[in-house]
């Protein structure tokens, strides 16, 4: 089985590495870190990043996200061109796998509106409900217009590692599991991802820099710090999940290969491990 990494949603917010810990001295870096993943059962695609309709239409981001995050918004990014770089059409992606619904994981959702999309139920019906003005902001309607095919999951199913409910996404694909990851969002998940006789943990947002599960001293760049205490629906148990994180990092790291979202470092060292696009 080969994965691929990609990275659709590129952006540099204000700040550099003094608050944010990469880019360069007034603006940071912080990618969109996808998989796509050849099963037997067609491509998964874990996160979607920005997709064509962001593109097209800015404006159904968000003022705020525009401003904030500063997306680098191009066709090239999106995981749709990255899956025709790589020789695929878009029908071969049958299933879409997300860690949640923030418009930056959920924008590319309607290039591949043929693909079962999976998704933790707590979740989608957060993202439906926009309770909030943090979830009218984070949430955006006009990129699940299209009426996806939704695959709702329960936060429930077998351990994993330490953790009380991991769950295959279908039974044609048992080598792609949602680990619940609550805190960031009502429904964040991790995505666990078998690769040969070890596995990768997508971990979402469950934190946004590789210091955060450092293992001597765990720390965070005071921008990102602010932000993740700023958007967390649950800041103790998005916390109280990156102590298990590290733990599990700890105790698994040659059975279980963390990584989140956004991390650039990341990103580049998981990249420079296999062929990708882009």
């Amino acid at each position: 089985m080969t994965i691929h990494h990609l990275d659709c949603a590129g952006m540099c917010p204000a700040g550099g590495r003094l608050l944010l810990g990469s880019g360069g001295l007034l603006t940071g870096r912080i990618v969109g870190h996808c998989l796509l993943v050849e099963t037997e059962d067609g491509l998964v695609l874990v996160d979607t990043g920005l997709g064509t309709g962001d593109v097209a239409d800015p404006r159904r981001l968000g003022t705020a996200f525009r401003l904030t995050m500063r997306p680098q918004l191009s066709l090239a990014r999106t995981a749709l061109h990255q899956v025709r770089a790589l020789g695929y059409s878009p029908l071969d992606v049958r299933h879409i796998v997300l860690s949640h619904l923030d418009l930056d994981h959920a924008g590319g959702l309607g290039d591949f509106p043929h693909a079962r999309v999976h998704v933790l139920a707590d979740e989608l019906r957060a993202a439906r409900a926009r309770a909030t003005r943090n979830e009218q902001d984070r949430y955006r309607p006009a990129q699940w217009a299209h009426n996806p095919l939704w695959v709702e999951h329960e936060a429930t199913g077998d351990p994993w590692f330490g953790f009380e409910a991991a769950r295959p996404v279908s039974e044609a694909v048992p080598e792609v599991l949602l680990v619940p990851l609550r805190g960031h969002t009502r429904g964040h998940s991790g995505i666990a991802v078998r690769d040969g006789d070890r596995w990768l943990l997508h971990c979402g947002d469950a934190y946004f820099s590789h210091t955060e599960v450092d293992l001597a001293t765990p720390r965070c760049p005071p921008g990102l710090a602010a932000f993740q205490r700023l958007v967390s629906r649950d800041d103790r148990a998005r916390l109280h999940n990156q102590e298990r994180l590290r733990a599990l990092r700890h105790e698994q790291g040659s059975a279980v290969r963390l990584f989140s979202a956004h991390d650039p470092f990341e990103f580049d060292r998981m990249r420079d491990l296999v062929p990708s696009a882009g």
